[in-house]
């Protein structure tokens, strides 16, 4: 069977939906797959649809630096054969997207080819300067939320979606 590149991002987004919507391992008692393979795998799904353009821009589980340390060389390996660059990202921005919560004392990598990496530090420092000025408005909040999630190349749907589920 020959795989079109249509085809081929078909199965990359239903193995990446399949990846994103799958229960917490650590409370599953069914599993077997230990959580550092869980989320390599998780890592190295989102290499290759960054690689081959899917995405612009994917960020591993949110995890304590002590487990970070644990798998950021295989990370690595796993970033070089998918062609991408890693950045550990120890201070998320905080969006709409991604509240302040969930990657608080916690370390995520970003994963990237190109520019982006650019893009997202210059969308960080703009958050940090509307804060320290007082304009981190829900208006400008909503606005970055969206840069963000299009940088995550996320639907416009999804960042709508997942912008008004926040705001509560």
């Amino acid at each position: 069977m020959v795989l079109t590149k249509t085809t081929y991002v078909q199965i990359l987004l239903s193995a990446s939906l399949f990846f994103s919507c799958s229960p917490n391992i650590e409370n599953s008692k069914k599993t077997t797959i230990d959580p550092r393979s869980y989320n390599l795998g998780i890592i190295g799904g989102f290499s290759e649809l960054v690689d081959v353009g899917v995405k612009k821009l994917a960020f591993s589980e949110a995890l304590p630096p002590d487990e970070m340390d644990k798998l950021i060389d295989e990370a690595e390996v796993i970033a070089k054969r998918n062609h991408v660059k890693l950045y550990r990202e120890n201070d998320l921005i905080v969006t709409y997207l991604f509240p302040a919560d969930v990657a608080v004392g916690k370390d995520v990598l970003l994963i990237y080819n190109g520019n982006t990496l650019d893009e997202y530090l210059t969308l960080k420092n703009e958050i940090k300067k509307l804060q320290s000025d007082h304009k981190y408005t829900e208006e400008a909040k909503t606005e970055t939320s969206i840069r963000l999630g299009k940088m995550l190349s996320y639907p416009s749907q999804k960042i709508d979606e997942m912008i008004a589920g926040n705001k509560k």
